[in-house]
């Protein structure tokens, strides 16, 4: 190798001058500056803000602080026909407008605004930023934290300093030479030193010391620089081989729509990002810049109507690319099936509307994990190929995924195409274009990447310097090939040639960040409320319509709905953001089901018009037997047929039982109740109808579940077990779980208070007091005649840091898989830690329900707002709470509420009463004030097969009813539906709702055969 080191050290020093040289000051810029936390647009910050002086060094912005500077300068006669540049210091993220217009933003990647390539002396300009404070100190990385900094710490009065800014004289040769430099030198780095290539690559870096002169009279130095510059373009001529793999490179910027900031800051981070690349597309015009997630856009459409149109000029040159499918790139772990298809619904729609872009490509580059559900919801969205990163971020080691570029095949068969880069924050240089390649994890089976560049999480995007490291590595021998393309360029083209044969059956599990399950249950609690809220606003607003004068509130819906789903993006969902934007999303999130308690009453009082008794409503698609409150004043409830309902009043509150059609409803008159013998038993030690007995302990833990109809105990050990462990990840505190928290329990073993509740005849329950550390637990056990379910309502005042709850059910069952359920469907996860990926899944993800099925039988937890559990052997343990210390100190303490229970069931799992008893602990009836008869909408003739979705169309059609079924179970089934509307059409369609082929509709009955888990969309018209 010729390099010697005395010459690398003198290679090394010159790299380091020439980066001194990129810029010539030629005077300061002064500020005056304004602070508020509200938000302004440019004209308004000029009018209606008032500004004073404020020098170098002087401290600015409190927590949630924006400060406005304006400034203004005149170019000196230095400046004529030169490259002018502002360098801008604020003291933080700040967009820039220069005369008014936006000219792109300053961050920690990007320091320079261009001003003028052939500037003019004497010519002013007006400077203005907007420039965000933060929001104090805030740690998101967390190990053991001591007691004293268990508290949020507050940041100082003003957090910011302000920097030293300029306007000068950008010495473009220079620049160019240095990544010239920075091209070879890397290059020579990442392949053979032994080779030809690095040998000539050396002879050129020692020639470039000796060139260029920094000590020569300026305008010598320049020219010195440029003849540098001419002995190494040879070097940067040279091409590749015929065998050279490729990278389609595309700009993106990974913006977190909330995280360690709030939405309005999100607001900003979108204007100063989205500058920033409009104005490098300027210069560039091969640039091709990427960017996912309406909600962003419709950001920037509503709060900067300028910038927008001209991202929408720039798609229309070809420049942006607006793709991505997804309304936010959402958790998919936790949001509901329907919630994954309005993601798509709402985020092709935005896109086709706005920009003409079909999208074909869903990019969910750092979600926690990827629902073995997604592929047939894809398909079903028109969406056929899948690109994420994340997968490999499994920094606690574990299984490698095995591949790149694959078919994913879902739960129900459904195959979509899949290509896993393995960055989104990737800088575009020679070291990483090799690295990139090398990385990859299948060695055969194709010849092109994806490679996604700029920089993001916080925004920013790409930069000038990655532009130019991608013109001079378009053919460079040595390196892949690199050109700038839409990512759809790559998928078509892997069309072309055809995929790899490899696939990949089944969920995409993220082996770290499984925290996640947990984390700030209230928001995930209200999240299900939400969607199930807005399912029965969908079912009885659309039933209404169809019945009656009443009007459909379409721009509410829509609103409500982009609420939800905003809300599920992956940072706001999980629990991994900061307090306020927890606050934020509980807020907006409880606004979406009071809106949907108010349509609902409008609703009711619809289609309950006549005076007098109540009509209850069952939105599920099977008959059900349930209790409704009813006002304590009211002897009893009659039906139409004269029969009266048992009655029940225990706590001051009355409770009727009722019989309710599938998918419709029963109204009840004012009368007197049924007689009803009570064949429950309770006492402070039990519970026990014709079918269970349960026992508890002094703690309110089970010790006994026996079966009185097979005569089984089943439990095996202590069930209802509260366990508390100490929670400290190594790495992120709100995000993972680590696999030793076993290894650390915390005691809890004061004794309980235990009293009878109720006694009958409709239901019995205890209610249990006790303290679990340093939090106090009130917990109401319920067990119904004729059940064999019993609900555990729980109320923990929670306060307790660094520390995790679980409850769990060890019992008398045996399978060496569990079932789990997820979006239309269920998984099945091992019991065991036999292999590595056993053993990494010691924290899964389920929906409402994970079971034990032995052949004949089967055991389940049901739950109504929880989604961390693990299954280890015969024990069943739900995660209930959790307490991370960052980046919310405070995390999901104090009233948390929700309901969990058990449930089995005799016989095969193919016709037990699992599914329905999970839907039917989180989707209560719906009672209405008067008379609506007597009425089901739509039935099914298997119970395998769920009707999951009834709403009105999309398109706002009249007289159309949209409704989504699938199959529960996982096994091929034909159905009939009937529905009592007057059905003049069917058509089967897409989840886009475009029709397919029409169904024979006759005497309102429609024929149908499932595949397993299969989802199906039909389009029904009255």
């Amino acid at each position: 190798m010729s390099l010697t080191l005395e010459w690398r050290h003198r290679i090394m020093a010159w790299r380091e001058e020439l980066s001194k040289h990129f810029y010539l000051p030629l005077g300061e810029i002064s500020f005056e500056a304004s602070f508020t936390k509200d938000q302004y647009r440019l004209d308004d910050a000029q009018s209606g803000l008032s500004y004073s002086a404020i020098a170098p060094g002087q401290r600015w912005g409190a927590k949630w602080e924006y400060g406005w500077f304006r400034g203004e300068f005149t170019l000196p006669q230095a400046a004529d026909g030169q490259m002018v540049t502002v360098r801008l210091d604020v003291g933080g993220e700040a967009a820039v407008f220069i005369d008014g217009v936006h000219a792109g933003a300053i961050d920690k990647e990007h320091q320079f605004i261009p001003i003028s390539d052939v500037a003019q002396a004497g010519r002013s300009y007006a400077v203005v930023l907007e420039a965000y404070a933060g929001h104090g100190p805030q740690e998101w990385r967390s190990g053991p934290t001591p007691p004293e900094r268990e508290t949020v710490p507050e940041p100082p009065d003003r957090q910011c300093v302000l920097g030293h800014s300029s306007f000068g004289i950008w010495q473009e040769v220079a620049f160019q030479l240095a990544i010239d430099v920075e091209t070879l030198w890397e290059l020579r780095e990442n392949i053979d030193p032994e080779s030809l290539r690095v040998m000539e690559i050396d002879e050129g870096l020692k020639d470039f010391t000796l060139i260029a002169d920094f000590e020569a009279p300026h305008q010598d130095m320049l020219t010195s620089l440029q003849a540098a510059r001419e002995r190494l373009k040879p070097l940067l001529e040279k091409k590749n081989g015929m065998t050279t793999p490729e990278m389609f490179g595309f700009g993106n910027a990974h913006i977190d729509v909330a995280w360690l900031w709030p939405l309005a800051e999100t607001e900003r981070k979108c204007a100063r990002t989205f500058s920033t690349q409009l104005k490098l597309m300027e210069r560039y015009p091969e640039y091709r810049f990427f960017q996912s997630q309406p909600q962003l856009y419709l950001m920037v459409k509503q709060k900067y109507p300028e910038l927008y149109e001209k991202i929408q000029e720039a798609v229309k040159r070809g420049q942006w690319i607006p793709d991505g499918a997804a309304w936010v790139e959402p958790d998919t772990n936790l949001s509901s099936g329907e919630s994954l298809i309005r993601q798509l619904v709402h985020g092709k729609s935005f896109f086709r509307d706005e920009f003409g872009v079909d999208c074909d490509l869903l990019w969910l580059p750092d979600v926690f994990g990827y629902s073995g559900a997604l592929p047939q919801i894809m398909l079903g969205c028109g969406v056929s190929y899948f690109s994420t990163q994340k997968i490999f971020w499994a920094y606690h080691g574990g299984e490698t995924f095995p591949y790149n570029t694959f078919i994913w095949e879902g739960i129900d068969g459904s195959q979509v195409k899949a290509h896993f880069h393995n960055d989104y924050t990737s800088e575009v240089r020679p070291r990483t274009v090799i690295q990139r390649w090398n990385e990859r994890v299948q060695k055969d089976g194709f010849s092109t990447r994806l490679f996604p560049f700029g920089y993001g999480d916080g925004g920013g995007g790409p930069t000038r310097e990655h532009l130019e490291y991608a013109r001079r590595l378009k053919d460079l021998e040595g390196a892949p090939k690199f050109r700038i393309e839409d990512p759809m360029r790559f998928f078509k083209a892997q069309d072309e040639v055809g995929w790899p044969k490899d696939r990949y059956v089944g969920e995409l599990y993220f082996q770290v960040h499984r925290g996640t399950y947990t984390s700030q249950a209230r928001t995930k609690a209200l999240n299900r409320r939400s969607e199930l809220a807005l399912r029965e606003v969908e079912l009885w607003g659309a039933a209404a319509t169809a019945l009656t004068d009443y009007e459909f509130p379409y721009q509410a819906w829509d609103a409500a709905w982009k609420t939800v789903l905003l809300n599920q993006f992956h940072d706001i969902l999980p629990g991994s953001s900061i307090a306020r934007v927890h606050d934020e999303a509980e807020a907006q999130l409880s606004n979406v089901v009071n809106w949907s308690k108010d349509a609902l009453r409008n609703i009711g009082r619809a289609l309950a018009r006549t005076q007098g008794g109540i009509s209850v409503f069952n939105s599920l698609s099977w008959p059900r037997t349930e209790l409704v409150e009813i006002p304590g004043d009211i002897a009893g409830l009659e039906a139409g047929d004269g029969t009266s309902m048992p009655l029940q009043t225990t706590g001051g509150k009355s409770f009727a039982e009722v019989n309710l059609p599938a998918c419709g409803w029963e109204s009840f008159a004012f009368g007197k109740p049924s007689i009803l013998e009570n064949t429950l038993k309770v006492r402070n030690d039990l519970l026990e109808n014709d079918l269970v007995r349960v026992r508890f302990n002094e703690f309110g833990e089970i010790t006994s579940i026996y079966d009185k109809a097979k005569d089984y105990e089943l439990a095996e050990g202590i069930c209802n077990q509260l366990a508390m462990y100490q929670d400290i990840p190594s790495a992120f505190d709100a995000w993972d779980l680590d696999s030793m928290y076993r290894h650390t329990p915390v005691e809890i073993c004061e004794p309980a208070d235990i009293e009878i509740f109720a006694e009958g005849p409709l239901f019995a329950s205890l209610v249990v007091r006790r303290k679990l550390n340093h939090s106090l637990m009130t917990q109401t056990i319920v067990l119904r005649r004729n059940s064999r379910r019993v609900d555990f309502h729980t109320v923990i005042d929670w306060q307790e840091r660094h520390k995790l709850l679980k409850v769990n059910f060890p019992v008398n069952y045996f399978a060496h898989e569990a079932l789990h359920e997820i979006q239309f469907g269920h998984l099945k996860r091992p019991t065991h830690r036999s292999r590595e990926l056993d053993r990494d899944r010691f924290e899964v993800c389920n929906h409402k329900w994970t079971a034990l099925v032995e052949a004949g039988r089967g055991f389940a937890i049901l739950n109504d707002s929880k989604y961390g559990v693990d299954v280890l052997d015969n024990s069943i343990n739900l995660t209930l709470l959790k307490s991370p210390l960052a980046p919310d100190m405070n995390a999901d303490r104090g009233r948390q509420e929700f309901t969990y229970a058990f449930y089995f069931w005799e016989g095969a799992f193919v016709n037990s009463d699992l599914i329905r008893q999970g839907y039917q602990l989180n989707v209560p009836p719906q009672a209405f004030a008067g008379q609506a008869g007597s009425r089901s909408l739509f039935s099914l003739d298997r119970a395998n097969i769920i009707l999951e979705t009834v709403k009105p169309a999309e398109d706002g059609s009249q007289g159309v009813i949209v409704l989504r079924l699938y199959e529960a179970m996982g096994t091929r089934t034909r159905v009939k539906l009937s529905t009592s509307l007057p059905l003049r059409a069917a058509y089967r369609t897409d989840m886009l709702e475009r029709e397919l082929e029409s169904l024979d509709s006759s005497d309102g009955v429609l024929s149908l055969e499932f595949r397993p888990f299969e989802i199906k969309t039909l389009r029904i018209k009255l």
